[in-house]
């Protein structure tokens, strides 16, 4: 069985004249991961890899996943691969995962996460926002066959801001 858990990066700044791929987190950005970051903890898996786009909004995301759970920074693999929209490239680089890895997660950008969720989950997602978390696991042992999976987990910054 295996586990993927997509992090959609958070709401990014457009106040600085920079690159799409350079550009950082916005303050909401920071509150929303730190806040679903918290709350996830109990769903993740005991051994995980973790990739992240090697945009800065990801790779900031993805930092403060490890400052949340104490993970090292340096555990974190950027994959330049995973800077893309596109879910047909998102799924070429999961289905290369080596099969060792029981569990991914991966901090990435939509439209290929909402796409590929849509594809291999079981349960539609119009869309999957800025801090959004969807876990699906697979019954396939390998990577390069997953398909048709589970969507056990979804945790979205609305469900908890407006839970207050």
């Amino acid at each position: 069985m295996k586990k993927l858990i997509l992090v959609r990066h958070g709401k990014s700044s457009w106040d600085m004249p920079v690159k799409d791929h350079g550009r950082p987190l916005n303050n909401k950005g920071i509150k929303n991961s730190n806040l679903i970051f918290e709350q996830i903890q109990t769903k993740l898996p005991e051994r995980f890899l973790v990739w992240s786009s090697t945009a800065k909004r990801a790779r900031d995301t993805a930092k403060i996943f490890n400052e949340v759970l104490n993970i090292p920074q340096e555990l974190t693999v950027l994959n330049e691969d995973l800077y893309t929209f596109d879910e047909a490239t998102l799924t070429k680089t999961i289905k290369n995962c080596n099969d060792s890895v029981p569990s991914l997660i991966i901090f990435g950008h939509n439209n290929a996460i909402t796409d590929f969720v849509n594809k291999f989950g079981d349960k539609f997602i119009e869309n999957v926002p800025t801090s959004g978390v969807v876990i699906i696991e697979f019954s396939q042992e390998n990577w390069n066959t997953i398909n048709n999976g589970k969507t056990v987990t979804t945790l979205f910054p609305k469900d908890l801001i407006n839970a207050d």
